[in-house]
C-alpha cells in the first residue's frame, strides 16, 4: 500500500520565486461510505452491520458531547480527538476578549501504531506536465517524519487551547481536566 501524490507543473504567481514549478497535491481517492465501513467491520467482527452502525452512532454522540465539554476523547485504535482554538496572546487581563480567537479547531492526535503505519507507508509521486501527461513516477525515500499536532510551530503571540491539558493565562499554565472520568463519579454523569 502507498500514499499517492501528484506533482504537476503549474505557473506559481505568489511567493519569493514565481514561475513554473511542480506543485504537489494528494491524488484524490474515492470516498468510502459509512455503509462500506459497517460492512467491512461486520465481516471482521462477526457482528451485524446494523449493530455496528447503532454503536457507531452512539459513540459519535458521546464523542461530540464530551469534546464540546473540553475533553480529549480516545478514538479506539486511532488516537485522540479534541476541540481547540487559535488565538492571539495579550498581556493585560482587561484585553482578554472573545474576538482574540481567530479559529476553532478539531485536533486529532494519532496513537503510536497509526503514526508508525504512516511513517512506514511509502509515497508514490506521479509527475505530470501542465497538460496532465505523465512525465515520471517516483517512490519516496523520505525520512517518514510525522507532523506533531500537539506541538505545532505557531509563531509568536499565538496561544492554542484545546480545552483540556493546559490553558495559558499569561502568568503560568493552569492544568485542566482531560478525562471525563475526572469529572463524573463512577456510573454518574
Amino acid at each position: 500500500m502507498a500514499i499517492k501524490v501528484i506533482a504537476q507543473l503549474r505557473e506559481v504567481k505568489i511567493g519569493k520565486n514565481p514561475g513554473k514549478k511542480f506543485v504537489m497535491r494528494p491524488d484524490l481517492y474515492v470516498p468510502i461510505t459509512e455503509k462500506k465501513v459497517f460492512q467491512e467491520a461486520a465481516t471482521h467482527s462477526g457482528i451485524s452491520s446494523g449493530v455496528i452502525k447503532a454503536a457507531w452512532d452512539a459513540a459519535g454522540e458521546v464523542i461530540r458531547t464530551w469534546a464540546t465539554e473540553g475533553h480529549s476523547i480516545p478514538l479506539p485504535g486511532l488516537g485522540t480527538m479534541r476541540f481547540g482554538v487559535r488565538s492571539k496572546a495579550v498581556e493585560k487581563l482587561e484585553d482578554v476578549k472573545a474576538n482574540l480567537i481567530s479559529v476553532r479547531r478539531i485536533i486529532f492526535t494519532p496513537n503510536v501504531d497509526v503514526k508508525d503505519e504512516l511513517k512506514n507507508t511509502s509515497i508514490q509521486i506521479t509527475c505530470l506536465d501542465e497538460d496532465g501527461n505523465v512525465l515520471k513516477r517516483v517512490t519516496s525515500g523520505d525520512s517518514g517524519d510525522i507532523e506533531d499536532n500537539e506541538n505545532p510551530s505557531t509563531g509568536s503571540g499565538t496561544v492554542e487551547n484545546g480545552g483540556s491539558g493546559t490553558v495559558h493565562n499569561g502568568s503560568g499554565i493552569i492544568p485542566t481536566p482531560s478525562d471525563p472520568e475526572d469529572d463524573y463519579p463512577e456510573g454518574g454523569n
